[in-house]
């Protein structure tokens, strides 16, 4: 196979449509465009979405909810991730270049889902209750960066 020898099938490639270009090529005098009306006219444009005076699709429909423009998002990592992972301190750098989270946003909050079968060190900015007493009853620690409380 040699790629300056590649072409495209037979039939897929058409010669563009040459306008206004005499009356003999089929699309001269009013250039494919018709007679009269909005879209006959030199500098015709339309905005996004008009529906020829019609209420556009994207104001009929209705809107419904809410969007917090302050929500904060946060890393998320469960204690049953970790105690797959090697080691027993955890970072939020560590856990960057693990690839365990990849964007930290406005913080590492560790969860209480899975099970604990070592002592693990975490040192995240929140931590929630079950995770916090997993990590104390197998031993570990769980550690707050920033004083910011457990939540």
């Amino acid at each position: 196979m040699n790629l300056s020898q590649l072409k495209p099938p037979a039939g897929q490639k058409h010669a563009p449509k040459r306008i206004g270009r005499g009356m003999g090529s089929g699309h001269g005098k009013t250039s494919a465009r018709g007679h009269k009306g909005q879209k006959s006219n030199s500098g015709f444009s339309q905005k996004r979405g008009f529906e020829g005076g019609q209420m556009p699709l994207h104001r009929r429909l209705p809107k419904r909810g809410f969007t917090n423009i302050f929500k904060k998002e946060f890393a998320i990592v469960n204690v049953g991730q970790l105690n797959k992972l090697e080691g027993d301190t955890f970072t939020v750098e560590s856990l960057l270049e693990l690839g365990v989270i990849r964007k930290l946003g406005e913080g590492l909050r560790v969860l209480g889902d899975g099970e604990v079968t070592r002592a693990l060190h975490v040192s995240a900015h929140y931590f929630s209750k079950t995770a916090a007493e997993k990590l104390q009853a197998a031993g570990g620690k769980a550690e707050p960066l920033g004083g910011a409380a457990s939540n």
